[in-house]
């Protein structure tokens, strides 16, 4: 067991395993660490800066974040100059959030052994293979980082203390058994309704409209009536995969001959590792050594490395691009030789090489085929690299036609038909095309035909060259074209109306007692009853929730609308309690509590905020609070 934590964090294996969260710290905090203080800061929360460096950290991560959820559409997002800044303001709020509750975290004292800080690195997925921790896997991972161990075990026990008090918020909360069985009462109640309809559609086709209705229904939603902008563009299509050619044996053999680094494996070497706190230990550890002690007891009872130590100093298998700088400068040339002691930053080092795998080249043979692929890639590439250029080249000479562009790629052009911003041809469904097609810069003046495109690259083996042949604008379509639509319309309207207004004398004659005569004069009745729970799906189902609860013998009325939209009289005859599977209601709890453990996180940063002197520097934004 770690006596404190600078010890743990000063053990050279912990060194090379603590680069690799490094990432996952980076938004809280650690970043300060690997960039160093700046007066340049972005935020300042109760004397605690927020640097610009760490903001611009933090904003890029969560850039990279949307962008993989999102794709091409956060591209059109990232165009947008107020989306930005806005996603700079919530990235700045979110590490002042931070700051204040790791400082609030402090002000409680809650504190984290050290044992739990090497638990989390043992158990971190990260530093896993198979499940198991895995010596190699950190290593590797480490050396190309570079945070000491210091900091990240600083940044880890920092972390850990957060999420103490962040679990503690979000597990104070509760709700009762009674409460529970309350809401789930409410949740699973039964409601019996029977519905009477007033019929939209029966009531349009009695309705009568004038010209002067048409007229001004259409003036008044003209922007309901357009026919949109619309596009003709003949293009020509680059595809690298047909200009394929087979590689010849003396490509090959050269392509081998100059990348020998890709079909091998560099040498390895298997390194065992003492370290000691005291120069004089590790001088006495050698001398052990020298004297014929066994390594792996002396690693056991002596390294203060608990990770190794624990594998009788054994490093495992190390790659040049693995292995410690001062394992490489130790003069370790054979089987079985001892370093002197080492100097380092985390102690003194006593380095045994126990092992050597010599670098190894698969034979042609073996590759042969991966490479003739590879090969007649290349040349496709490159053939298709050098025909972008000839056709761009003679696309933009003669800028008024694709003449010159169809000769110098030795194929005719493709002209498509009409489409729109909704319905774009497949062929050239393409975003960087469409962005083209759209943006406005091939259109002239007018919007008469303008110039060809520069040339468009699809997915890197694909190109585009075109220009718009025909564009109609967006445009009113006339009155004459879309009178019977805007006829139905204005029925519909005036039907709505009508049944709204009926349904409303309805539903006063039926809360006076005189609804029988009313539904029969207005030639409707009441359906059978129909049991509604919150979960069903049907648009009356909230107004069905909304009524008060029925007297005794006595129904509540309401209106709804179906979901033709029809108007509905609805009825509510009786109210049943349901019942919940205990799971279910288990569910129920853990939500309940997760909602209101939520409002209580809310509710403490908001205090903290408050009492809080938050002063905004150089966020590359307008700060806003």
């Amino acid at each position: 067991m770690m006596d404190n934590l600078r010890a743990a964090a000063n053990h050279v294996v912990l060194k090379i395993i603590l680069g690799l969260i490094i990432l996952s710290f980076v938004l809280t905090g650690v970043s300060n660490y690997l960039i160093g203080g700046n007066s340049n800061y972005a935020a300042k929360v109760n004397d605690q800066e927020i640097s610009r460096a760490q903001l611009e950290n933090a904003v890029n991560a969560e850039r990279n974040n949307l962008e993989r959820r999102l794709g091409d559409r956060f591209s059109e997002l990232a165009s947008n100059d107020k989306y930005m800044a806005d996603l700079r303001q919530r990235v700045l709020q979110s590490l002042i959030d931070e700051a204040l509750i790791d400082q609030y975290a402090h002000a409680l004292k809650l504190e984290i052994s050290d044992e739990q800080v090497r638990d989390a690195i043992f158990k971190n997925p990260a530093f896993q293979e198979n499940g198991k921790f895995d010596n190699a896997r950190y290593n590797a991972i480490i050396t190309s980082m570079g945070m000491s161990a210091d900091q990240y075990a600083q940044a880890l026990r920092r972390q850990l203390t957060t999420d103490q008090l962040v679990n503690a918020v979000m597990g104070s909360d509760f709700v009762l058994p009674g409460e529970n069985d309350q809401f789930a009462a409410l949740f699973s109640q039964q409601r019996q309704v029977r519905t009477a309809t007033i019929a939209i559609d029966a009531l349009a086709q009695k309705q009568q409209v004038s010209g002067q209705e048409i007229n001004d229904y259409y003036q008044q939603h003209t922007n309901n009536f357009m026919s949109p902008e619309q596009f003709r563009v003949s293009y020509i299509k680059l595809d690298a995969a047909a200009l394929a050619e087979n590689a010849s044996e003396e490509e090959i053999q050269a392509y081998y001959d100059k990348h020998q680094d890709e079909f091998g494996q560099p040498q390895r070497n298997r390194y065992s590792l003492i370290q000691t706190k005291t120069e004089a230990d590790a001088n006495a550890v050698l001398a052990q050594l020298k004297q014929g002690a066994d390594f792996a007891t002396l690693a056991k009872e002596k390294s203060v490395d608990v990770i190794t130590a624990r594998n009788g100093g054994d490093m495992g298998w190390l790659e040049p691009g693995t292995t410690p700088e001062e394992f490489k400068n130790a003069g370790l040339k054979e089987k079985g030789q001892l370093s002197g002691v080492i100097k380092s930053s985390v102690g003194f080092l006593v380095v045994r090489l126990d092992d050597i795998q010599p670098a190894k080249v698969k034979p042609l043979s073996e590759v042969h085929n991966d490479i003739s692929a590879k090969v007649k890639q290349e040349k496709a590439l490159d053939a298709f690299f050098a025909l972008q250029r000839t056709v761009s080249d003679a696309a933009s000479n003669d800028n008024e036609s694709l003449a010159g562009a169809e000769k110098a790629a030795g194929v005719k052009a493709v002209e498509t038909g009409w489409f729109s911003r909704d319905a774009v041809p497949q062929e050239i469904n393409f975003k960087p095309v469409t962005d083209a097609v759209f943006g406005g810069n091939l259109l002239g003046e007018n919007g008469t035909p303008g110039n060809n495109s520069d040339i468009i690259t699809v997915d890197g083996d694909r190109a585009f060259v075109l220009r718009i042949t025909e564009h109609k604008p967006q445009a009113e379509k006339p009155l004459a074209e879309v009178k019977d639509q805007v006829t139905a319309l204005v029925k519909h309207e005036k039907a709505l109306k009508q049944a709204n207004e009926e349904a409303q004398k309805l539903l006063s004659a039926l809360n006076a007692g005189k609804g029988d005569e009313a539904l029969k004069a207005a030639g409707i009745s009441f359906s059978a009853a129909k049991t509604f729970e919150r979960s069903t799906q049907d648009t009356l189902t909230q107004p069905v929730f909304a009524l008060p609860l029925p007297a005794k013998g006595k129904p509540s009325y309401g209106i709804g609308n179906d979901m033709q939209g029809n108007v509905v009289l609805l009825a509510l005859d009786d109210v049943r309690s349901g019942t919940m599977p205990d799971a279910q209601k288990k569910m129920m709890a853990q939500r309940l509590t997760q909602n209101n453990a939520e409002i209580a996180f809310d509710a403490l940063l908001v205090g903290l905020r408050k009492d809080a002197k938050i002063k905004f520097g150089d966020t590359g934004a307008a700060p806003q609070q």
